[in-house]
């Protein structure tokens, strides 16, 4: 006979979990895997102890895998365009050209907007600030401006595109797990992030006026954009595969197929317009490109992408929901969720619970991803009981979870950019302005109830027998 769950029995595997998340990421700098391994046996021995069988408990981290697989389809395919756009030379291009508008008297505008456009090309704010961002801090640091104030400015454009990319894990993660398609997810992600970055881009400007009269060494820029020239045929009209596949999202193409017209035209760009064998563009979708141009910054950029470097986020994404799959289905989630509920009763204190609880979850856990995934599950049905739509969820996790994960000198993020930037969280976290004025209109939003959708009846209606076809299963 199954017991009751109550909060304090649902509560401890995510304590473990969150205990051995730390220890494993702080102390022996491990991945997020072993832990999330770890919680999900916690979760377990404490679903059995409550009565359920073992086949039961199978059933749940079966369901919760399935739950992820429209995410995976689309991390996979992620990894295959950029490896595709890379070898066709369409990043190169977008970087090339974002290169140019450097400018001395806006330079903390300059680098946010190349590290936007960096970030948006390829999805992955680590691999923007560990390349673009380095040089930029040098640049920065020449012109006499102080290094925390650079490092804000490239960490704001950086996550920018992490956050609004289709190729970003994080992005794919969000829309995913709540059931919301991508471009939806996206385009309701604009209604807090322009604001947002418009305040920080002008807050840039600003700052930055003192500085424009100082000198700027461009030589390390100008090498760069020597070494892409060399490396690769630069051509504004390769900007056409990135444009189109914006045209697709803008006129509701499904994002699997506008991936996969990307991914086709990028790898013809390899092979028609850069030269390359249809063996290396085959190589480029499967293990990522591989360059060699004596360069580190741009090796660095450029060696990356393909099936085989998804597979991180892939195995990440099903083990978190086996933990995630036992935490639903258990009734462990709705135990801990009732809690938080009795605080935030109405539609709108759920979606700012969300933003918090997503901060917290950095905090506590250490791991950006962790901050999407269990807030995703914690909170799916109370916004379907509230009769709201999953982009709100999907934009909630992304407000809170991708974006705050810098500001914890002891998460991934922070440690990274510690180890890359040489800036502490505490001294860049006042000038990463678009990381934490996000976070707040998404709160403004959530308690005026701007921008919040609403399900239709329809909606509310197919839910409810999508919910009845997986109890079924």
């Amino acid at each position: 006979m199954k017991k009751e769950m109550t909060f304090k029995m649902a509560i401890i595997p995510l304590l473990v979990m969150i205990v051995v998340m730390g220890i494993t990421i702080i102390v022996f700098e491990q991945g997020p895997h072993i832990p999330l391994i770890f919680g999900t046996s916690i979760a377990a021995i404490v679903a059995w102890r409550c009565g359920y069988k073992w086949s039961e408990i199978e059933e749940m981290m079966y369901k919760g895998i399935r739950l992820a697989l429209p995410a995976v389809v689309i991390i996979i395919l992620v990894g295959l365009t950029i490896g595709a756009w890379i070898g066709g030379g369409i990043v190169a291009t977008m970087i090339y050209y974002g290169l140019k508008i450097i400018t001395p008297s806006l330079f903390l505008v300059s680098i946010t907007v190349i590290c936007i456009i960096v970030s948006l090309a390829i999805g992955s704010s680590w691999s923007t600030m560990g390349t673009i961002g380095v040089a930029g801090m040098g640049i920065g640091l020449s012109m006499g401006i102080p290094a925390p104030m650079v490092a804000g400015a490239i960490i704001s454009g950086s996550y920018f595109g992490d956050k609004m990319s289709p190729l970003s894990d994080t992005t794919n993660l969000a829309s995913g797990l709540t059931g919301t398609d991508l471009f939806v997810h996206i385009r309701h992600m604009l209604y807090t992030t322009i604001p947002g970055i418009i305040i920080t881009l002008a807050v840039y400007g600003f700052m930055g006026r003192k500085f424009g009269n100082e000198g700027m060494d461009t030589s390390s820029i100008d090498k760069t954009l020597g070494v892409l020239q060399d490396s690769f045929v630069i051509s504004p009209y390769l900007l056409i595969v990135p444009l189109l596949v914006i045209v697709l999202v803008a006129k509701k193409v499904p994002a699997i197929p506008a991936l996969i017209i990307g991914i086709t035209l990028g790898f013809l760009s390899q092979v028609l317009i850069q030269g390359g064998t249809m063996s290396s563009a085959v190589a480029a979708l499967q293990s990522g490109f591989v360059i060699d141009t004596g360069n580190e910054m741009v090796d660095n950029l450029f060696n990356r992408g393909g099936l085989d470097s998804m597979m991180y986020t892939v195995s990440m994404t099903i083990v978190a929901m086996t933990f995630g799959g036992i935490l639903e289905n258990s009734g462990m989630l709705q135990a801990i969720v009732s809690q938080i509920l009795k605080l935030a009763k109405s539609a709108k204190g759920i979606v700012a619970s969300t933003v918090v609880s997503c901060f917290a979850t950095n905090a506590t856990c250490s791991e950006q991803y962790i901050s999407i995934v269990i807030p995703s599950r914690m909170y799916a049905k109370a916004y379907r009981d509230k009769g709201l739509h999953s982009k709100n969820l999907s934009r909630a996790l992304e407000d809170g979870g991708t974006l705050t994960s810098v500001f914890i000198p002891w998460n991934t993020c922070g440690v990274f950019i510690f180890g890359t930037l040489g800036v502490h969280a505490i001294d860049y976290g006042p000038y990463a302005i678009l990381n934490f004025i996000v976070p707040i209109i998404s709160v403004f939003y959530a308690l005026t109830g701007i921008t919040i959708a609403k399900l239709t009846p329809e909606e509310i209606l197919r839910l409810k027998k999508e919910e009845e076809a997986t109890i079924s299963v």
